[in-house]
């Protein structure tokens, strides 16, 4: 098997990988535990300062990167830029808390000293996708390394380029050899990788089968799993909505990657009384939004990242239409070279349809009518998904309680459109999966929680 990066804007191959062997998989292996028996003792200050190094290599060549993620995955230059300024966040928050997130923490109990410590566990895997193909890494990679923790990247076969460079990052920043390290391997490696004993716990973010996948392996081998999968979040919008506030974040939600984003805006559940001001302003904005070029600066949508999940995406807008949704803006495949597809809009969406039962991953938006509010909290909680949620009101203390007492979703938000911050713990529930990632609960999710008691 050779590894392909294909331009999703052209459908040329830009470059072929060959696959590290069986052999080579284990030999690094091997080093991330050999490393892990130093790396787990070197101080948070001399981690810090290379995390630090880390972020500072980031935002000197955050173009670079973005044209390297534009060229394998059709992202826009200027998200890019972005995503790589947000990777230099993650890196440098956690050299900052890191040490503060794991300091041992004294609890009072009949012994004369007890305390609650935590302790890096070895070499983690991390299954990463292809639509953040910098953050979802460094979302893993800052917590785990100051943690103590060695990386081990599996990243998607059609992002190989990106894969390898942040691998070169760390190593430019000064890590010790073997602290992170890429796999280049396809997904059937994966089972191998997780049965090797040297390796401790597994992170996924992707799909909901693949999740289901890797859970089924590292329960077998009794090993702990951190899963980011699909999502269909709903945006709900009351009849005191603010339009002129929510349509344009609501439009920026559901395009930004190209649609291409677990936690972007899919469902958008609206008061019958806005509804239809709603949909025209939905419509109109997302009309001007032009496909281009994504290398370009002025280019606001690049092509989807592949033409398998175009056409994916494409049969999922015709099944709604059959099925009796209305179609109000694009839904036609255009005429050119490169994984494009129009911005698209399809009206009066009910339950049963694909748009609404399913997760619409590229820039298609599904207008659903609602009579009141405890209709839009039904419908938005009637999905398996349950990652993202946002409610639109003018009644901040009615936005609040249905934020956090009525949708069933791990990230909840009030007029604003979902986004992970470093801050914040990030994960969903339900087939959208189980742990968190960032802030310090994402820090504990893969060391040793340990109980000390001396008597």
């Amino acid at each position: 098997m050779i590894l392909e990066a294909i331009n999703p804007a052209t459908g040329e191959i830009i470059k072929t990988y060959k696959p590290d062997s069986p052999e080579a998989v284990s030999e690094k292996i091997q080093q991330s535990h050999t490393a892990f028996a130093s790396w787990r003792s070197t101080p948070f200050a001399q981690r810090a300062e290379w995390m630090e190094k880390v972020a500072t290599i980031l935002e000197a060549n955050a173009r670079p990167f973005a044209l390297l993620m534009a060229e394998e995955m059709g992202k826009v230059v200027r998200e890019g830029m972005a995503e790589i300024k947000k990777c230099a966040w993650v890196c440098r928050y956690y050299a900052t808390e890191a040490e503060a997130f794991l300091k041992a923490q004294p609890t009072a109990t009949d012994a004369k000293y007890s305390f609650v410590s935590f302790l890096p566990l070895g070499p983690v895997l991390a299954v990463m996708p292809w639509n953040f193909p910098f953050w979802q890494v460094f979302r893993f990679a800052a917590p785990n390394l100051m943690a103590g923790n060695t990386g081990l990247l599996k990243h998607a076969s059609n992002v190989p380029g990106c894969a390898l460079a942040i691998e070169a990052i760390f190593r430019e920043a000064g890590f010790p050899d073997g602290v992170f390290q890429t796999l280049l391997v396809g997904s059937k490696a994966v089972d191998t990788v997780i049965e090797n004993p040297l390796v401790k716990a597994v992170t996924l973010t992707g799909s909901t089968p693949a999740g289901r996948a890797v859970a089924r392996k590292a329960g077998e081998c009794l090993k702990k799993t951190v899963l980011e999968l699909g999502g269909s979040d709903p945006y709900i919008i009351l009849e005191d909505a603010d339009l002129d506030h929510a349509v344009p974040l609501c439009v920026t939600s559901r395009m930004l990657n190209a649609g291409q984003s677990c936690i972007a805006a899919k469902r958008f559940i609206i008061h019958q009384a806005v509804y239809a001001e709603f949909e025209t302003r939905m419509v109109d904005q997302m009309r001007q939004i032009q496909i281009g070029d994504p290398t370009l600066d002025e280019t606001p949508l690049g092509p989807m990242a592949r033409a398998d999940l175009r056409k994916e995406l494409h049969t999922q807008v015709l099944d709604s239409i059959e099925q009796g949704a209305q179609l109000l803006l694009g839904g036609v495949i255009p005429d050119r070279p490169g994984a494009y597809y129009p911005p698209t809009v399809l009206s009066q969406v009910r339950p049963g349809m694909t748009a609404f039962e399913e997760e619409l991953f590229g820039p298609v938006a599904a207008l659903i009518q609602t009579q009141d509010e405890a209709e839009a909290i039904a419908l938005a909680n009637q999905s398996t998904f349950g990652l993202g949620a946002a409610v639109f009101t003018r009644d901040r203390a009615r936005g609040e309680r249905i934020a956090e007492t009525e949708l069933e979703a791990g990230c909840c938000f009030v007029n604003d459109f979902v986004r992970s911050d470093p801050r914040l713990p990030f994960g969903g529930i339900k087939a959208s999966g189980y742990g968190r990632e960032l802030a310090a609960f994402g820090i504990h999710e893969f060391v040793n929680i340990k109980t000390v008691y001396i008597q």
